[in-house]
């Protein structure tokens, strides 16, 4: 395109590439103005500068490239992203040297940008406000995933109301990505056995501001027509391909980070699609150490963590063992050199099992040091679903935890907010701590607020009646349809959002239980109400599909069209636009199944408020002055006369407090008691759930601790690692033999005094933990009181065959409430998570 003799105009041109290749244009939008200055059109509706810039003309390019403004803008754009790459973060400022290297994110999907699309839907959104967000803080992660074909399928809808699938083929060439090179400029590819042959996974870049994401692809012309056909689209189906998708995610990043001499010291799984990479960082590191398989996973797995995003057993991907052993056979002889049954027993609830079937979440748990879920409720019900994974031990002893998923505000606010925003607390508010950001945001004043509101409404509605124009035009409906879709929806009216994944859990049809009660709503003349939707189901869920189409032929309905709209392939694009100027989000997802949600989350930033059932992350934010909740925070299953009561609770909720509080206004037209909820909502409910902070809560939590344990198990040729890995056999292999003789209890002087006498067997004392425990009860805690010998065992290690152990405990509760029983005790194992026994006295 340019002339590579004009150095000046070269130069300029290359420019412009690095400014397109870095992604951090998504968020920060300083460059935008250069892309629509090269191509209106084609920026407005891709919204992606590498396709922009292949596209622009070379009289265009060459035009604007000699205005010498326009060439200093570039320059100045560079060295804006130069500076911010280069100059210390918060973590730079708040760790010193060698706290933590590298922490490579797994993921199967992410969600950077609509000019990349490889994602489908929530966890694509978590991974890529995560990503963005630690390149912000300067956190050292790298991105691990795969760069798709034909992605997650674009939706249409049809003349009758149904949804259709399409896939849209993702050109390399026209997404922002660059091949991986040697130093020699050869494409650097992966060759990995699978059964009836090896085959190529190429490898690509992604510049996320400071960070790199990597992507591997199988379409390379040198592999058959069925391995090039892996990488083909995210999800696909069947058994098979899921698997040899996770296997080249998982075994495929880990060796591409090895080669590029990126081995990481923490290993964040984000769900358990990509658990295979802790089976190949144990290989690597057998390769390295000489050491045997069950050392190098007790070495290696704490470093790796595991967040789990499912809410329901059946959620997990499980694989015939069948399969596994196909695919799986010979690097498990060869490579880990450990019989097949006991790879298939790290994936099984039931180890001896041969039935059951491989669970990656259960590889995922066994192969990691920490687990958390995704929001405080999600962490509870995750307890619920590994508990298989530790019997005999109470719920709340099943080491899960929890972060709460937050969003990536600089992606998420619309042009009003973030004016709003920057007036209030600074452009650099979402680069540090939050700790004053509510204080900062709660001074705007209730027309600065009122005024980006309605701004950003409008801004929406003008949004929506264009999109719509266009998905009408595409499906080859009338003139007069499309004509009509100029008028629809009101940028005065109170506007409600609903879109997300079309799935019966997520109940989107609740809203349509009494449909003349919803038709009233929206066709009321003195208080007109207006509902944006969008949303997805995937293409093998027909019960969702019906949702969509449900939903579709009620916005037909003549009465209903001037002030509904479905809005179809629910898309990055659209999300920003709702997100930026709906008044409420409603969401309504049958409990617990709601992991965390982080739709609502991106209307905080706006101002937008929500009307959400208490599930997820809603469960701990709201507060009757931050918005509305759904429901009584109970599990109810799927009872049909629950939903019927929630239904009619929405509507309540609407009519009775929402469409008022929206509509009384002062005598200057601001709504005050919105307006306040509002300013509460953004001050408090912003902050707490940012990915800002989300990702530190992870550093300090987790990749800082989890990269010390790495390096002092590894450290002294794996020294503490192989004593660990010995203990942990040694209780696997001789708990049986623990028995309780006698457990005794006097009570005097306010104290019960407990006597007991264990048989310790074959195991040395100093493995074991000997305790009473006590679960809550009556406002009473869990208590685990720690029995201690009477005498000291015997020094060396020798085993004690009986040893008598004693505490007391305050006499605040029966002597009955208390029950002895023994845990492991390793140090610097994480019990129970890699040492799960537990005997309780009989």
């Amino acid at each position: 395109m340019i002339d590579s003799r004009d150095d000046k105009t070269a130069h300029a041109f290359a420019s412009l590439e690095r400014l397109a290749l870095d992604l951090r244009w998504s968020w920060n939008h300083a460059a935008d103005e250069v892309w629509r200055q090269l191509e209106p059109e084609l920026w407005a509706s891709t919204r992606n500068p590498w396709i922009v810039l292949q596209t622009v003309s070379r009289e265009r390019l060459t035009q604007l490239l000699a205005d010498s403004g326009f060439s200093r803008r570039v320059e100045e754009l560079l060295g804006a992203a130069r500076e911010a790459r280069e100059a210390p973060a918060w973590f730079q400022r708040t760790y010193g040297a060698g706290a933590l290297e590298r922490v490579a994110y797994f993921s199967m999907e992410f969600m950077l940008s609509e000019a990349l699309p490889i994602y489908a839907g929530g966890l694509g959104n978590v991974a890529g406000d995560q990503l963005k967000s630690a390149s912000d803080l300067g956190v050292p992660v790298v991105g691990v995933g795969l760069l798709y074909q034909q992605g997650y399928f674009r939706q249409v809808i049809g003349p009758d109301g149904a949804q259709q699938a399409l896939f849209p083929y993702n050109d390399p060439g026209q997404l922002p990505v660059t091949a991986l090179r040697t130093a020699d400029g050869q494409w650097l590819r992966l060759r990995l056995a699978f059964p009836g042959g090896a085959f190529w996974l190429r490898t690509w870049q992604v510049q996320v501001g400071r960070l790199q994401l990597y992507l591997l692809d199988s379409n390379d012309p040198a592999n058959y027509p069925t391995h090039r056909a892996i990488t083909s689209e995210l999800y696909g189906d069947g058994p098979e391909l899921r698997l040899q998708q996770e296997l080249a995610l998982g075994i495929g990043g880990w060796r591409l980070l090895e080669l590029l001499g990126q081995a990481p010291e923490v290993c964040h799984l984000n769900e358990g699609h990509a658990a295979f990479a802790i089976l190949e960082r144990a290989r690597s590191f057998m390769r390295s150490s000489s050491l045997p398989f069950d050392a190098a996973l007790a070495v290696t797995r704490a470093g790796n963590l595991f967040t789990t995003h499912t809410a329901v057993p059946a959620g997990f991907d499980r694989f015939d063992p069948r399969l596994v052993e196909q695919y799986l056979g010979s690097y498990t002889r060869d490579e880990l050199r450990v019989p097949m049954e006991k790879l298939l027993a790290l994936g099984r609830a039931d180890p001896h099992n041969g039935s059951e079937p491989f669970n990656m979440a259960y590889l995922a748990v066994r192969g990691s040091g920490a687990v958390n879920g995704v929001s405080r409720l999600h962490g509870e019900v995750s307890r619920r679903i590994f508990l298989p994974l530790f019997p005999q031990r109470p719920p709340e002893e099943v080491p899960v935890g929890s972060v709460t998923n937050g969003v990536h505000a600089p992606s998420w606010d619309s042009p009003q907010a973030d004016e709003l925003w920057t007036r209030a607390c600074g452009k650099g508010r979402w680069l540090e701590e939050l700790d004053t950001v509510p204080a900062g945001y709660g001074a705007t004043s209730d027309a600065d607020i009122w005024e980006c509101r309605s701004a950003a409404r409008a801004s929406l509605v003008e949004y929506v009646r264009e999109r719509l124009r266009w998905q009408l035009t595409a499906s080859g409906s009338s003139e007069e349809a499309i004509r009509v879709s100029a008028q629809v929806l009101d940028p005065h009216a109170l506007t409600l959002g609903f879109a997300r994944r079309f799935a019966t859990y997520k109940r989107p049809n609740l809203l349509l239980y009494e449909r003349e009660r919803l038709v009233r709503l929206l066709t009321d003349a003195q208080r007109p109400v207006q509902l944006i939707l969008a949303g997805k189901a995937h293409p093998a869920d027909l019960p969702g599909q019906e949702l969509v189409r449900e939903w579709v032929q009620f916005v037909r309905r003549p009465d209903v069209r001037p002030h509904a709209v479905f809005l179809s392939d629910y898309d990055m694009l659209l999300t920003e636009r709702l997100v930026g100027g709906v008044d409420v989000w409603i969401n309504t997802p049958r409990r617990p199944w709601e992991a965390c949600g982080t739709s609502g989350m991106k209307v905080l930033v706006n101002g937008g408020l929500n009307l959400s059932e208490l599930d997820g992350w809603w469960a701990e934010a709201f507060a009757p002055e931050l918005g509305w909740a759904l429901g009584d925070g109970k599990e109810h299953g799927e009872d049909p006369a629950w939903d019927a009561a929630e239904a009619s609770g929405l509507y309540d909720i609407l009519e009775q407090q929402v469409i008022p509080e929206f509509y009384a206004r002062d005598g200057d037209g601001i709504p005050k008691r919105w307006v306040t909820r509002v300013r509460a909502s953004m001050a408090q409910l912003t902050p707490r759930f940012s990915a800002n902070r989300s990702v530190r809560e992870y550093v300090e939590k987790y990749y800082v601790p989890a990269a010390a344990a790495f390096r002092r198990r590894s450290e002294n040729r794996a020294r503490r690692g192989i004593q660990i890995a010995e203990q942990l056999q040694r209780l696997e292999r001789d708990w049986g033999s623990l028995r309780f003789g006698r457990v005794d209890v006097e009570t005097t002087e306010g104290a019960h005094h407990f006597t007991a006498e264990i048989d310790c067997g074959a195991l040395d004392p100093a493995l074991l933990r000997v305790e009473l425990y006590a679960q809550a009860r009556a406002g009473q805690p869990v208590v685990r009181q720690q029995m201690v010998p009477k005498a000291s065992p015997p020094a060396g290690g020798a085993t004690a065959s009986h040893v008598i152990y004693t505490a007391s405990v305050p006499a605040l509760r029966p002597a009955s409430d208390f029950t002895a029983r023994i845990v492991p005790a390793i140090e610097e194992a994480a019990v129970p998570l890699e040492a799960p026994q537990v005997l309780w006295q009989r």
